[in-house]
C-alpha cells in the first residue's frame, strides 16, 4: 500500500460509518507486516501537511504495532518486522521528535522506549553519539536530546551490577553537557515555562542516574558540587508568581512545582540512600561522610523555609511538603542533623506538623461532594506515598521513638491543651478540626502510649472523656474519627468492662451513621473490638444486625478492608456463622460480581475493585472452613458458587485463580458427594493446566485429589468426559516437556500417586504408560526431591501390584537400573547421619508398603538373593521410619505442653505475638483444624516440597501426613502379614531367608514383629475409643 493510500485506509479508520471503520481497521491488519508499512507510517506521522486526526491514527498504530512486534522473539519465530525497515525507523524517529507536537511526541517517544529497550546498545550504537551531539546544538535540538536521554538513563534505573554497565559510558558522556546546559538555563533572568521543562528533564536524567548508585564521575567533590550548588539554587528560589495557575490541581503539575518537586527528590534520595554514615563501602563512606558536613544542614534548612510558607498561608504542593517531610523524619535519627532541626522544633511540630494533622476545607468538600472518594483517599496505600498528613504523622511517631524523651511529654500536653480549649468552648465555636487532629495524633501514637508510663494507665480515661463524646458529635468527620481512635485501643486492658461494651456499641451504631465514611471507619474499627472480644455474648445477640449492617455498606463500596472484618467476624464465631453461611455466601458472590463488573468497564480503574474481589472470594473460603462440619450446607451453597468456579476457572480469573482453586476445594473436599456440576469443572481445571496455569500446579493439585479420592467410581467410569484420558493427556505432556524445571512439576507424580493409591486394581491399563514417563523423566531428573518422588511412584505401583509393575519394569529394560538407583538412594546419608532422600514419614511408608509387596512375589519372579536384598533393606528403613515417627509424637507432645503454658497468659501480647512468629499459634477446635490441615493444607504438608534440605543437614518431619488410602496401612503390620504369607506358601523360601540373616538383621525383624504387634493392640484401642465417642 503506498503513501496516498494508506493515508485513505487511516482516514477511513475515523469514520463515524461502523462499517467503513471496520473495513478500514481489517484492511491495515491485513497490511501491517508489509515491507515499509511502517516506515510509512512514520512518514505519515510527521508529514505537517496530512490532517492532524490522521496523523494521530497514524500514531496510534505505530506505537501499538512497535509495541507488539519490534522485540526479538525468544521462540525462535521469524521477525515480523524486516532489518532494513528498523534500521530505517532508527535512523529517522529521532530527528522528528522536536517537531511534533506533544500529543504525537508522547506516542513516538512511546515508541523510542520500546527500541532503547530491546536495541540498546548493540543493535543502536550510534544513538548516544546522536544525544551528545544534539546536546551541543541549540534549543529544538537541545530538547530533543534530553527528551531522549531521559527515556535512555530510565532504562537503567532499576538496573545493578552488570546490567547496570551501559549506563557508565552515558553518564560519562553526556554529564559534562548536561551540566553545562543546567548551569545555563538555571542563569537566565525570568525564565520561561519552557526553561522549567528543561530543567525538569535533566533532573529526571540525575534522579535515574543515582537511583541505585552514585556514577563514579560524581565521587570527584568539584563536580558533585558544581551539580549540588545547582540543585540548592533550584531548592532556594521562589518559583516564578507571574502566570502561576489559580486553579490547584492545574497548579500542582505546573512545570516549576515540578521542577521543585524533583529537585527535593533528588537531595532526599541522595540523603537517604548514599548520605548515611552506616553504609559499609570504604568509597561510600567517604562520600556519606562528605554529603552529610557540605551538604545535609543546607538542604534541611532550605526545607524548613520552604516549609514555613505554608506556615504562613502560602502554598506548597502535597507531595513536595510529603518529600520535605520525609527528609526532616530521617534526620531526627541523626544527632548532628537533630541539633539543627531543635531550635525550629516547637514550630515545625505545633505551627506546621499539627494544623497538617487536622481536617481541613479539602477534606471538607471531598467528604461533601464525593464522600465515596473520601474513603477510597483515606485507605489507599499509594495515598499515602504522596499525603502531607501521612507524612506528618510519621514524623511525629518517629521523635517520639527516637527522641521521646521530653518530647512526647511536650507533644501530648499539646493535645491536653487542645482537648482542653475544645470543652470549655461552647458549641458553635469549638475548634473541630483541631480535635479531629488531636484524635488523629493519639491514634498514631498508640503504640507508644500503650507502653509508656503514666499515659498507659490513662488511656481508659481519655477514650471515656475525649473520645467517647464525639461518637454523638453533630460534625461528622469527628464522629468518623472516634470510631478509628476507639479500633486503636480496642485491645488495651480495660479495668471496667462497661467502657470496652460501650466503646464497641458506639462502633455498631456508628455503622448506621447516615454519612459513609463514618460508616466504613466504624466498619473497620469492629474488627479490632471482634479481635479483642473476650465473651462473644457481647456480639451474638446483635450478629444478624451486624451482619445486615455490614453487606449494606458492600452494596455501597468495593474495599478489601470491609472483608477484612467480615473474615475476622467468621473466625471469631466458627460454626456459629451456620445460620448466616447460605445468605453470607450469597453476599459476597453478588458483591464479587460487582468488582468484577467494575474492573471490566474500567480498565483505568484503580486497584481497589480486584482487590475487594480477591477478599471476597477469601472471605467465601473462610466461611467454608467455618462450616466444614457441616456438610450439608455445602450442599446448598454450590448453586451460589458454581458460576464463579465456572467463570473464573478459565482464562478470565487469572487474577483470582489461587482463591477460586481454594473454593473448588473446600467445595469437593467437604460436600457429601461430588455433583455432576462440580465435576463439570474439571475440564476446565485441565485446560487452564495445559494452557496458562502450570504456575498454579500445586494449587490445582488439591481438587483434582478430591475428584480422585473422594469420587472414585465416577472418575473411573464417566467416558464423557473422559477424566482418565484427560488426567494422561496432561501429566504425559508436562512430564515430557524439557524446558520445565523439576520444581515446576513437582505435582504431576503427586496426581499419579494419587491414582495408584485410589483405584488398586481398576487400572492395571495405566500402569504402564504412566511408569514410563515416570522412567523417562527420572533419566533427566536433578533435584534431589524430584527424584524421590518419581521413586515413590514406582513404590506406589508395586503396592498397586507388584507382579504387574514388576514385570513392566522388566519390559522396558530398567528394572535393574531403577533398583540400584532406589537403593543407593535409600543408603545416601548426610553428615550427621540422617537421610539425605526419602525425608518424610510419607517417603519412607510408601517406600516400604512398595518394597513389602515385592516379598511376596513367587521365586520365578523375584530371585532369593533379590529376596534378601530387599528384605533387609525394608527392615532399615522400618526401623527409620519407627523412630521418626517416635521423634515426630515426641515433639507434638512437647508443643502441645508450650501450648498450654502459652494459652495460660493471655494478657502477656508481647509473648502471644513472638509465638506466633515462632509458629506456635494454635487454632481453636481441633477436630475442624485436623480436617483443614490434611488436606486443604496439604500442598505445605504432604503435597510441600522441601528443596531448602537439599542442602540443609535437619531431618525433615512432615508432621501431618496429606490424607490417602495409604492412612489405613500400617506398614509394620503389612510386612509382617506378607513374610507370614510367604511362610505359609513357601516355606523352603522363607527358611533359606531367615539363614542369610546375620544377628543385626534377625535382631531387626524380631523388633519389627514385636512393634507389629503392638501395633495391632493400638489400632484396636483407637477404634474402640472412636466407636464409643460416637
Amino acid at each position: 500500500m503506498d503513501l496516498q493510500g494508506l493515508a485513505v485506509v487511516l482516514r477511513a479508520a475515523l469514520s463515524p460509518v461502523p462499517d467503513e471503520r471496520k473495513a478500514a481497521e481489517e484492511s491495515l491488519n491485513q497490511f501491517q507486516y508489509a515491507p515499509q508499512h511502517l516506515v510509512r507510517l512514520l512518514q505519515i506521522i510527521v508529514d505537517g501537511s496530512c490532517d492532524m486526526a490522521v496523523r494521530q491514527v497514524a500514531s496510534i498504530h505505530f506505537k501499538n504495532f512497535v509495541a507488539k512486534n519490534w522485540s526479538s522473539n525468544e521462540h525462535g519465530e521469524a521477525q515480523k518486522i524486516l532489518e532494513s525497515d528498523k534500521s530505517m525507523v532508527r535512523e529517522n524517529i529521532m530527528g522528528f521528535i522536536t517537531q511534533l507536537p506533544p500529543l504525537l511526541r508522547a506516542q513516538l517517544g512511546e515508541c523510542i522506549k520500546t527500541i532503547i529497550h530491546d536495541d540498546y546498545p548493540e543493535q543502536w550504537p550510534g544513538l548516544l553519539h546522536w544525544i551528545k551531539h544534539n546536546l551541543q546544538l541549540q534549543d529544538q535540538q537541545v530538547f530533543g536530546a534530553l527528551y531522549v536521554l531521559r527515556i535512555l538513563t530510565r532504562k537503567y534505573e532499576f538496573k545493578s551490577d552488570e546490567e547496570r554497565t551501559p549506563l557508565h559510558l552515558i553518564v560519562e558522556e553526556t554529564f559534562p553537557n548536561l551540566l553545562s546546559i543546567f548551569n545555563n538555563l538555571v542563569q537566565i533572568v525570568n525564565p520561561s515555562i519552557e526553561v522549567a521543562d528543561l530543567i525538569k528533564l535533566i533532573c529526571k536524567i540525575f534522579w535515574s542516574s543515582i537511583y541505585l548508585e552514585i556514577p563514579k564521575q560524581l565521587f570527584d567533590p568539584n563536580i558533585f558540587n558544581a551539580w549540588m550548588i545547582l540543585f540548592l539554587n533550584i531548592l532556594e528560589r521562589p518559583v516564578p508568581v507571574e502566570s502561576q495557575p489559580s486553579d490547584p490541581e492545574t497548579r500542582k503539575t505546573w512545570g516549576w512545582w515540578k521542577v521543585k518537586k524533583w529537585t527535593v527528590h533528588i537531595l532526599n534520595r541522595l540523603y537517604t540512600r548514599f548520605g548515611d554514615l552506616k553504609l559499609q563501602r570504604p568509597e561510600c563512606k567517604a562520600f556519606a561522610q562528605m554529603f552529610q558536613k557540605n551538604y545535609a544542614g543546607k538542604i534541611l534548612e532550605s526545607h524548613l523555609q520552604l516549609l514555613n510558607v505554608i506556615r504562613t498561608g502560602g502554598y506548597l504542593p502535597d507531595r513536595v511538603i510529603n518529600l520535605i517531610l520525609q527528609y526532616l523524619s530521617s534526620s531526627i535519627s541523626k544527632n548532628s542533623m537533630f541539633q539543627l532541626l531543635q531550635p525550629q522544633l516547637d514550630i515545625v511540630l505545633f505551627e506546621i506538623i499539627f494544623p497538617l494533622m487536622c481536617f481541613n476545607d479539602n477534606d471538607q468538600t471531598l467528604w461533601n461532594e464525593d464522600p465515596h472518594e473520601y474513603v477510597r483517599k483515606g485507605y489507599d496505600i499509594i495515598e499515602d506515598l504522596y499525603s502531607p498528613r501521612t507524612a506528618a504523622m510519621d514524623f511525629v511517631s518517629e521523635l517520639v521513638r527516637k527522641r521521646g524523651k521530653g518530647n512526647l511529654q511536650k507533644f501530648i500536653q499539646f493535645i491536653v491543651e487542645i482537648f482542653r480549649r475544645y470543652d470549655e468552648t461552647s458549641i458553635e465555636y469549638k475548634p473541630y478540626r483541631q480535635k479531629d487532629g488531636a484524635l488523629l495524633a493519639i491514634g498514631t501514637l498508640c503504640d507508644k502510649l500503650k507502653q509508656t508510663q503514666p499515659y498507659k494507665s490513662e488511656l481508659e480515661r481519655m477514650l471515656v472523656q475525649h473520645v467517647f463524646p464525639e461518637f454523638g458529635s453533630p460534625v461528622g468527620h469527628l464522629r468518623a474519627k472516634a470510631a478509628w481512635v476507639a479500633g486503636q485501643y480496642a485491645h488495651i486492658n480495660f479495668s471496667d468492662q462497661n467502657n470496652f461494651r460501650r466503646a464497641m456499641h458506639y462502633v455498631v451504631s456508628g455503622m448506621r451513621d447516615p454519612e459513609l465514611p463514618v460508616r466504613v471507619d466504624s466498619v473497620f474499627a469492629l474488627r479490632s473490638f471482634i479481635e479483642a472480644c473476650k465473651d462473644l455474648n457481647e456480639i451474638r445477640p446483635i450478629l444478624p444486625q451486624l451482619l445486615d449492617e455490614f453487606f449494606k455498606l458492600m452494596n455501597e463500596i468495593e474495599n478489601e478492608d470491609l472483608v477484612f472484618t467480615l473474615e475476622t467476624i467468621v473466625d471469631k464465631f466458627g460454626e456459629e456463622m451456620a445460620p448466616y453461611a447460605i445468605g453470607l455466601c450469597q453476599n459476597l458472590a453478588s458483591a464479587f460480581w460487582r468488582c468484577i463488573d467494575t474492573s471490566e468497564a474500567d480498565d483505568e480503574a484503580d486497584d481497589s475493585g480486584a482487590l475487594a474481589a480477591v477478599g471476597c472470594l477469601r472471605a467465601i473460603s473462610t466461611i467454608l472452613e467455618s462450616v466444614s462440619r457441616l456438610p450439608h450446607l455445602f450442599v446448598q451453597i454450590e448453586a451460589t458458587l458454581l458460576p464463579i468456579m465456572r467463570r473464573m476457572l478459565t482464562s478470565d480469573g487469572q487474577d483470582v485463580f489461587e482463591e477460586v482453586l481454594e473454593i473448588v476445594s473446600y467445595m469437593t473436599f467437604f460436600s457429601p458427594t461430588i455433583s455432576l456440576d462440580m465435576w463439570s469443572l474439571w475440564p476446565l481445571m485441565m485446560d487452564a493446566l495445559n494452557d496458562w496455569a502450570i504456575d498454579f500446579f500445586e494449587n490445582i493439585l488439591v481438587p483434582l485429589d478430591n475428584y480422585i479420592s473422594r469420587s472414585t467410581a465416577h472418575f473411573l467410569t464417566c467416558k464423557n468426559p473422559d477424566y482418565q484420558q484427560s488426567l494422561w493427556n496432561a501429566l504425559s505432556s508436562i512430564m515430557s516437556d524439557k524446558n520445565m524445571e523439576d520444581s515446576d512439576i513437582e505435582s504431576a507424580p503427586k496426581l499419579i500417586q494419587v491414582v495408584f493409591q485410589n483405584c488398586k486394581g481398576q487400572v492395571d491399563h495405566w500402569i504402564e504408560p504412566y511408569l514410563r514417563i515416570t522412567i523417562n523423566r527420572l533419566h533427566r531428573a536433578e533435584k534431589p526431591y524430584f527424584k524421590c518422588l518419581l521413586i515413590q511412584v514406582i513404590a506406589d505401583a508395586l503396592y498397586y501390584n507388584a507382579s504387574l509393575t514388576l514385570g513392566t519394569l522388566y519390559k522396558l529394560g530398567v528394572a535393574t537400573e531403577v533398583f540400584n538407583l532406589w537403593f543407593q538412594m535409600l543408603q545416601q546419608v548426610k553428615k550427621s547421619g540422617v537421610r539425605a532422600n526419602f525425608k518424610r514419614e510419607y517417603d519412607k511408608k510408601v517406600c516400604c508398603l512398595g518394597l513389602t509387596s515385592l516379598l511376596g512375589l513367587p521365586a520365578d519372579q523375584l530371585p532369593v538373593e533379590a529376596l534378601e536384598r530387599i528384605f533387609k533393606a525394608t527392615l532399615e528403613l522400618l526401623v527409620s521410619y519407627k523412630d521418626q515417627v517416635a521423634e515426630s509424637k515426641k515433639q507434638n507432645d512437647a508443643a502441645d505442653d508450650d501450648m498450654d503454658g502459652f494459652e495460660d497468659d493471655e494478657d502477656d501480647e508481647e509473648e502471644d505475638e513472638s509465638d506466633k512468629e515462632m509458629g506456635l499459634d494454635a487454632e481453636e477446635g481441633d477436630e475442624a483444624d485436623s480436617l483443614r490441615l490434611h488436606k486443604l493444607a496439604a500442598e505445605a504438608r504432604g503435597f510441600q516440597s522441601n528443596d531448602d534440605d537439599d542442602e540443609s543437614d535437619d531431618d525433615y518431619s512432615d508432621d501431618e501426613e496429606l490424607q490417602s488410602p495409604l492412612d489405613e496401612v500400617d506398614p509394620f503390620i503389612f510386612f509382617v502379614e506378607t513374610i507370614q504369607a510367604v511362610q505359609a506358601s513357601n516355606p523352603t523360601r522363607f527358611q533359606s531367608l531367615m539363614q542369610t540373616l546375620d544377628f543385626h538383621h534377625q535382631a531387626i525383624a524380631s523388633g519389627i514383629a514385636q512393634h507389629a504387634e503392638q501395633r495391632r493392640v493400638e489400632i484396636e484401642k483407637e477404634k474402640l475409643e472412636k466407636a464409643t465417642a460416637q
